[in-house]
């Protein structure tokens, strides 16, 4: 076969498809999402080629929500669709990711670069010859494109791509042509790994920024400190565990950052959330004459509906690309040099103890009669005395997002939620992605918290969860709809009803044998108790399903006073 002078001057010639997956593994990446389509079958041939999995999902929109839920754990994740149908199906989840800062790459099987140009009239298009519609649609959600419809380009544009999505902590787009697939490009890169370092900032203007930061620590009477999710998603969290250890400064976490420290700690004081915080938490952190506000995201949802009391006139504010001290803003001064001059610098600080955090349930919650229902109050406490150390736990948009809160978790534990984008059925897929990557890294212990409202939009998900040998244990919560939307409004209306599924019948369905899989159905609190305290249970060996029977009118308090919130913030005129 005759080889074109470009590929003769290669001096490893290796195909585009082999070059991207290869890419893929070497930034950690093991499990490849997705729905095979014809514009993308011949590149799928080339995942198990690169020592990668293939997981096959039900349909591209839970592949996004695990792929999203394996960036979480992983660091990094990959999902592939097909051109057009495939990839629209996934864009909420993409969506989501980008809204949420998820890394996620995004590799769409398009026609060849020659039916495009020659704007042909096939499957999966729009039928007016406009190939470009569909990218243009993911451009506004992605922090970078990759065309890889010329050999010349295709590996520069790879390798740009993945250091995108790594370093902006978001989503990228990738277009594999099916004429593309098999084309060469230079492999002797691949002996050399992608920088994913980010350049240090300027030493003299990070100095003075630690300088004005340290003037005003030094300063305060009660300082704070105050985590939340981009702590996490700018891979931060060995530098905030080290102010938070070494200072020993009150520290609490906003609903998004659940999991961003250690909750054992003696200096952890809950979850601030305005109106919706822990009990004492609000009235110790609005108090604070200063903030050390470390990757802030305040959401509708993450502040307990705006309900925040904080002045920016006592915060300093840590992020990815700038810091914020009070009214003055540092451009381009990243959190993590500043952090760590911070705690080398900072000695003695003033300290006035916060309260401690705990999962002590209340009194009036305690009652164990035989028929007493399982509230929120008495759940969410008990769940933190039940759970693990380096759990991973999983809560949906919800009932189960705002329970989360009360619950003290053991260190080592990552939460997994969707506060800000709150795409219902999100958890379902994300917990497939979760529990993958957990086995991928030694079988951490995977819990899903799900209304039933959220499950029947992404059920279909468990089944490549036991097709994939996966083992969580999904706590259903059975309390008859949609139930932070009656808490907004329509309390008694039809629209926030659902319908009332067989739940545990669906586990067998999806392919569940007694080998593999164990259903439960609980329905009060003894019954409850029983189960936590069931060793075997405890242990995770299969995949467990749940149905917990909750009081159709209960609901945790902050999100009674998030959905108020919400509900006057859309009748303002």
């Amino acid at each position: 076969m005759a080889t074109d002078i470009r590929t003769a001057e290669l001096k490893e010639p290796v195909d585009v498809a082999e070059y991207l997956f290869q890419r893929l593994h070497q930034v950690g990446i093991r499990g490849v999402h997705g729905v095979p389509g014809d514009y993308n079958l011949v590149a799928l041939d080339y995942i198990s080629k690169a020592g990668l999995n293939w997981v096959g999902n039900v349909n591209e929109l839970n592949a996004g929500y695990a792929a999203d839920g394996y960036a979480r754990i992983k660091g990094i994740s990959a999902v592939v669709t097909t051109f057009g149908v495939g990839e629209l199906s996934l864009l909420n989840a993409i969506a989501g990711a980008y809204s949420e800062f998820v890394p996620i790459v995004h590799i769409v099987g398009t026609p060849s670069t020659l039916s495009q140009k020659d704007g042909m009239l096939l499957h999966h298009t729009l039928g007016n010859g406009n190939f470009e519609v569909f990218s243009d649609m993911s451009k506004n959600i992605s922090c970078a494109m990759a065309k890889l419809n010329d050999p010349h380009e295709a590996a520069t544009l790879i390798d740009y791509a993945i250091r995108e999505c790594w370093m902006q902590s978001r989503p990228v787009y990738i277009t594999l042509p099916t004429d593309m697939v098999q084309k060469k490009v230079e492999g002797e890169r691949l002996k050399k790994p992608i920088d994913l370092h980010h350049p240090p900032n300027q030493v003299e203007k990070e100095d003075y920024v630690v300088d004005v930061v340290l003037k005003y620590l030094h300063a305060a009477k009660n300082p704070i400190i105050l985590v939340d999710a981009c702590a996490q998603r700018h891979r931060v969290l060995e530098e905030t565990h080290e102010l938070i250890e070494k200072s020993n400064l009150p520290t609490f976490v906003a609903p998004m950052g659940k999991g961003a420290v250690n909750e054992t700690l003696p200096n952890f004081g809950g979850v601030y959330a305005g109106d919706g915080s822990n009990e004492g938490v609000r009235e110790r952190v609005e108090s604070s004459d200063l903030i050390l506000s470390i990757g802030a995201i305040k959401s509708d949802f993450n502040t307990a509906g705006f309900t925040y009391r904080i002045s920016q006139l006592s915060t300093i504010d840590f992020h990815s690309d700038y810091v914020r001290v009070k009214y003055s803003e540092y451009p381009g001064v990243r959190m993590q040099g500043v952090l760590k001059k911070v705690v080398a610098k900072m000695g003695k600080l003033n300290i006035q103890p916060g309260p401690t955090a705990s999962n002590e349930i209340a009194n009036e919650d305690k009652k164990m009669s035989n028929n007493e229902s399982i509230s929120h109050d008495w759940l969410w406490p008990r769940v933190g005395q039940w759970l693990q150390p380096d759990d991973i736990v999983i809560t949906e948009t919800g009932t189960a997002n705002f329970g989360i809160w009360e619950t003290k978790f053991p260190k080592g534990v990552s939460a997994l939620s969707q506060v800000l984008w709150g795409s219902i059925g999100y958890s379902v897929g994300a917990c497939q992605g979760a529990a993958l990557a957990a086995k991928e890294m030694g079988n951490r212990r995977t819990v899903l918290f799900v209304g039933d409202g959220s499950f029947e939009l992404s059920a279909q998900e468990v089944s490549t969860m036991i097709r994939q040998g996966l083992k969580p244990i999904i706590f259903l919560i059975n309390n008859e709809g949609y139930t932070i939307e009656r808490y907004i409004h329509g309390f008694e209306a039809a629209y926030n009803d659902i319908s009332q599924w067989k739940y545990t019948d669906l586990i067998p369905t999806f392919g569940g044998t007694p080998e593999n899989s164990k259903t439960y159905q609980v329905k009060t609190k003894q019954e409850a108790e029983d189960l936590f305290n069931d060793k075997e249970f405890a242990a995770g060996g299969k995949l467990q399903f749940v149905e917990l029977f909750m009081p159709k009118e209960d609901a945790p308090k902050a999100l009674k006073l998030t959905a108020e919130a919400s509900a006057k913030n859309n009748a303002k005129q």
